[in-house]
């Protein structure tokens, strides 16, 4: 249990571990390297080196000369050095301890007796004005805090510390990503329809909670392709052998028409009407199975959108005119998409089919082709009606199988509820979007976007 826990656990804990070493093995090693320098004659040779060098600055550049050189010596040495003038202040106006202070009166006062030095560096430092300094190491003041703020010191050991570390998170973050990036790509398929996704071959050997994940995703994605495919199969065949008994009744239905001499017409008329309702919605259901199956996927042309809305208004029409309103085609520009130009057709189609069904009489259903500069690679078909529109909640919804916005309106159009479900997948199987909007000024508008064909 939790094996993704100590994975995480475990490997940020060895990344601080080795970051925390990595910087006091350099503090260490740095300690030493001091220690070893400070032996007397180690020691007396650096500040011999030192002393020559700040005498030197001083006669070439005076007081601000060896103010720099001493601000460039103390930024890299860890052993603090001061230069103290008779006045008793730093050079560099630092608060002397009290230790120096007390070496300082100690250094006066054999010079007060007349003894000897016999170091170089215990003369002081004369400047062409006259004034001297006195330099005085600080061995007490070497601490763990200064060597680490010394950039020469510090700043290898930091390096190579952040390069480990950087390295190791990397190699986290990617053993922890990788898989779930497959799972969001793998659970995007399946969100658009592809139902034949699996991700537990993709983890090899990994055995922890994101391997346990990725199975139980293949099982439900297993379970959704059965059921789905069972439901698909069961539409189908349900369609076909529903299409015998339907030529069937047909003919009965022409038989009875000549034997009645008229005297039933009525009924035989509400009898064929029924007759073709349904042969209508096996057709569709047939369409809607085929469009589920990706059937006329691989059947593509280059279609140009434009030809393709003129000729459809033209048919069009005269459906609108048997319901008292119009087709128009507002705005229109050449546009390749690619697709199956009959399926594309049949789409864009069955969604002006359902504009015309719930525009009002005296109106018209508007066809637009959008283009958008952020979006360039996508045309957007707007079709436009002045019906009722649609319940916001419901909007979402329109383009299910059998959804019915109002019983008694949906009876009264004579729908099924599976022309903008067709539409929808007919749309999808290419790439391309639909999506129902309510306008402001009343009626309904589907936007149905589409990728450019690439030349």
């Amino acid at each position: 249990m939790h094996r993704l826990f100590w994975k995480i656990f475990l490997s940020f804990w060895l990344t601080l571990i080795i970051f925390a070493a990595l910087l006091m093995f350099a503090a260490s090693s740095y300690l030493e390297h001091i220690r070893t320098q400070q032996d007397i004659g180690s020691m007396r040779a650096r500040l011999s080196a030192y002393f020559d060098q700040g005498q030197a600055v001083a006669k070439q550049g005076g007081m601000a000369g060896l103010r720099e050189w001493l601000d460039r010596l103390d930024h890299r040495e860890a052993i603090p050095i001061f230069l103290i003038n008779e006045a008793g202040k730093d050079l560099l106006e630092r608060e002397i301890p009290a230790a120096i202070i007390a070496r300082l009166d100690r250094r006066r006062e054999h010079a007060e007796r007349g003894e000897r030095r016999r170091l170089p560096h215990h003369q002081p430092i004369r400047l062409p004005d006259g004034s001297s300094y006195r330099m005085l190491p600080d061995f007490q003041s070497i601490t763990l805090l200064r060597i680490l703020q010394r950039p020469r010191v510090i700043a290898l050991p930091v390096a190579v510390a952040a390069l480990v570390s950087a390295l190791i998170c990397l190699l986290l973050s990617r053993y922890l990503t990788f898989p779930l990036e497959r799972l969001r790509r793998a659970t995007q398929h399946i969100a658009a329809g592809d139902l034949t996704q699996r991700v537990v071959p993709s983890m090899g050997n990994r055995r922890d909670e994101i391997a346990d994940l990725a199975g139980a995703f293949d099982k439900m994605a297993e379970r959704l392709e059965k059921v789905f495919g069972a439901q698909r199969q069961l539409l189908s065949d349900a369609s076909h052998e529903l299409r015998s008994p339907l030529a069937r009744l047909q003919v009965a239905l022409e038989l009875a028409r000549q034997r009645s001499h008229g005297q039933v017409e009525t009924e035989l008329d509400r009898i064929e009407l029924e007759i073709e309702r349904l042969n209508e919605l096996i057709g569709q259901l047939l369409e809607l199975s085929r469009l589920e199956a990706g059937v006329d996927a691989a059947h593509v042309d280059q279609v140009d959108i434009q030809d393709l809305l003129e000729g459809l208004i033209e048919d069009a029409q005269f459906e609108a005119g048997s319901r008292g309103c119009q087709v128009k085609l507002q705005k229109a520009f050449p546009a390749m998409a690619t697709a199956n130009a009959v399926l594309l057709h049949s789409a864009i189609e069955n969604v002006v089919r359902n504009a015309i069904k719930y525009t009002k009489r005296d109106t018209a259903v508007e066809i637009s082709m959008l283009e958008y500069a952020e979006d360039p690679d996508r045309i957007t078909i707007q079709v436009r009606d002045h019906g009722p529109g649609a319940p916001e909640e419901m909007l979402p919804y329109l383009f299910e199988p059998f959804v019915r916005v109002e019983e008694a309106r949906d009876r009264l159009s004579g729908g099924h509820g599976l022309g903008l479900a067709i539409a929808e997948r007919a749309i999808r199987l290419y790439g391309g979007e639909i999506m129902a909007r309510n306008e402001p000024d009343e009626g309904l508008s589907i936007y149905i976007r589409l990728e450019r064909a690439r030349t």
